[in-house]
């Protein structure tokens, strides 16, 4: 009977450490994404053009194309056009910016999408026409450098590296990789198919939409 007290308190311990999940130093068990954390580094992409009294050369061109397809991989959003002055001819700097920005519009990039502004060139007869939009780059956690000893783990709790691999991973396959630091926009919702379901609903029949007789899984009906 004498035990009675010092076992309860010792039960009380045991469960108190396994509810709220916390080392003795105060450690508290973090999930993947936590514990190895995705970092987002702008990466600004940028050409350089060289002015023509004649417009954009056919190199140029090609340049610009290979451009307006990363741009739109990138799912980026503004371009920027930086034109110099006081450097190159100012007709030809103008008539090279001008050709570009015709060239972005005519292949997909919007006329509001485009930003066209000077920097100086301080006297520079070959400084370039800048072509540029900003994109973004995930860097996630350099895994395999080292492996704890997974037999022993005496606190049974995650080792080190739990999460590394999946956090890693993640980073790499990411297609935007912006979308980690802000949300995208909704789209608007249909109201029109809303109210198909909704009238449906009232009317107890099935709201779902009808199954397509070739997604029945039959591979074949031959001998049936």
């Amino acid at each position: 009977m004498r035990l009675t007290p010092w076992l309860s308190g010792l039960a009380l311990l045991a469960l108190g450490a396994c509810g709220g999940n916390i080392d003795p130093a105060g450690h508290t068990a973090l999930t993947p994404t936590e514990h190895y954390a995705i970092e987002v580094h702008p990466a600004p992409q940028e050409m350089k053009l060289a002015a023509h009294s004649g417009g954009l050369s056919s190199t140029q061109v090609e340049a610009l194309r290979v451009f307006v397809s990363d741009w739109r991989d990138a799912e980026a959003g503004e371009v920027t056009l930086k034109a110099p002055e006081h450097g190159p001819d100012r007709a030809a700097a103008y008539r090279t910016t001008i050709d570009a920005r015709d060239f972005l519009i005519a292949h997909g990039v919007h006329a509001d999408k485009i930003q066209i502004v000077g920097y100086e060139a301080g006297g520079d007869e070959k400084a370039p026409i800048l072509v540029g939009f900003l994109r973004y780059e995930a860097k996630g956690p350099q895994c395999g450098g080292s492996w704890s000893d997974l037999s022993q783990d005496e606190s049974n709790r995650e080792y080190p590296e739990f999460g590394c691999a999946l956090t890693a991973d993640f980073a790499a396959q990411i297609a935007d990789p912006a979308d980690l630091l802000n949300p995208r926009a909704s789209d608007p919702p249909d109201a029109q198919r809303r109210q198909t379901v909704t009238d449906a609903y009232r009317k107890a029949a099935i709201t779902s939409t009808p199954k397509d007789p070739q997604a029945d899984g039959t591979l074949a009906t031959v001998g049936q």
